[in-house]
């Protein structure tokens, strides 16, 4: 069996997952080499690999420039800083996997994939959706013909409030002038697997949506900029950013922004949220990403909706065909025990699945592990064109949430 050599430029949160996975299949990957201006998550990585002659570089330009022997580059630095290194992986004869979105510019993603087509390499989004169980049975029931001709989808991702808040109002997608819309940012692996499932082009995109809840206007000018300056509503305050020192919370939250996570007791925790971002007021930021935005697309003979929000939890689907009715996801796992229901137009239930996942490969709801394995396969086993129309259809995807921004701004003016 073929290895696949991979090389990281950007270790955070989402490559320290893509790295472990791939490390645990050592028949398939091997880990050579790592960039990142913090040297210690170049360590994590080397730790992982196997090798002893494993390069470890300050930044993706000195990688880059060094041209370690690999086949594969993957790229996970922040939205803004995903082009160029994209851009000089493959004029340098990698493939890349690149973390979405492929660029905060839909010219820019334009270039990359004329590019791919140029040199015949293969780039492939980590829209781990795609890799999902629940995904890909929903896909094989459209395949089947058991629902069907889809007439109208129905999606909706609850991004959760306190995800919001860590990501979104205090966090690096805050600001959309320095990383992109939200709809850009945490959607587009949401409308491009609407785009995959419905199988053709979108002919029409509106959008409406806003920032109502996370600002000052909301009644809370008394508050004080930072958590923990003796807040009045600091005990009853579900943003609290004190959460951040609890077990849960450092696991699953704190990780992904505090290297020492793990290893840092409470006050340590607590003086680094004075001077860090997250540790202010969600209501005294400089935010401007929406926090619920819908879309709704004309696929010709097909309609589909998309409502993102802060205030849900998780992501639901419904699809509404000429033979049965298949709804699913988060909602139905936790309180109907299935992640897929289907009911014929008699009102019989015809089918009903649940995927035995556990907590932790829940998470992306099993797509981090289903992107690591098609990594593989779409390197090693698919043709150079099927990428190639694979990467034509994840830039549509990406399209269609530059449109829906597009629209939404249009909208309000």
């Amino acid at each position: 069996m073929k290895k696949l050599k991979l090389a990281f430029i950007g270790c955070g949160s989402r490559v320290k997952i893509y790295s472990q996975l791939a490390a645990a299949s050592q028949e398939k990957f091997e880990l050579v080499a790592a960039a990142d201006l913090r040297p210690e998550r170049v360590e994590f990585i080397k730790n992982l690999s196997t090798l002893e002659n494993f390069k470890s570089y300050e930044s993706g330009d000195q990688l880059l420039s060094d041209l370690p022997e690999a086949d594969i580059i993957v790229i996970g630095t922040q939205d803004q800083s995903h082009f160029e290194p994209c851009v000089k992986a493959l004029n340098a004869g990698y493939h890349v996997m690149v973390e979405k979105p492929l660029s905060t510019d839909l010219s820019e993603i334009r270039q990359i994939e004329a590019l791919a087509n140029k040199l015949k390499k293969r780039v492939m989004v980590c829209h781990v959706l795609r890799y999902t169980p629940f995904y890909k049975e929903v896909k094989r029931m459209i395949a089947s013909g058991l629902l069907g001709e889809i007439v109208n989808v129905r999606a909706v991702e609850g991004i959760n409030p306190w995800h919001f808040s860590h990501s979104y109002v205090r966090g690096h997608w805050a600001d959309t002038s320095k990383s992109s819309p939200m709809i850009v940012a945490k959607c587009c692996h949401d409308l491009d697997i609407l785009r995959w499932l419905i199988g053709k082009s979108c002919k029409k995109v509106s959008s409406y949506g806003e920032l109502s809840y996370f600002t000052e206007s909301k009644k809370h000018e008394h508050l004080p900029e930072r958590c923990n300056h003796d807040c009045p509503e600091a005990k009853s305050c579900f943003y609290n950013a004190a959460k951040y020192t609890s077990k849960d919370f450092r696991k699953t939250w704190l990780s992904q922004i505090y290297d020492s996570y793990d290893i840092a007791d409470d006050q340590e925790v607590l003086e680094w949220l004075e001077s860090s971002d997250w540790g202010r007021c969600v209501y005294k930021c400089d935010n401007n990403a929406v926090d619920h935005q819908v879309v709704n697309l004309d696929f010709g003979d097909c309609t589909a909706s998309f409502t993102v929000t802060a205030f849900e939890h998780g992501r639901h689907l419904e699809l509404f065909g000429t033979k049965a009715v298949l709804k699913g996801g988060d909602f139905y796992r936790r309180h109907l025990g299935a992640d897929i229901i289907v009911e014929d137009h008699h009102g019989n239930v015809t089918e009903k699945v649940f995927f035995e996942l556990s907590d932790e490969a829940y998470h992306h709801m099993g797509g981090d592990e289903g992107l690591v394995e098609a990594l593989y396969e779409q390197m090693v086993d698919w043709p150079l064109s099927q990428s190639l129309e694979s990467l034509s259809e994840v830039v549509e995807g990406h399209a269609l949430a530059f449109a829906a921004e597009e629209s939404r701004l249009e909208q309000m003016n």
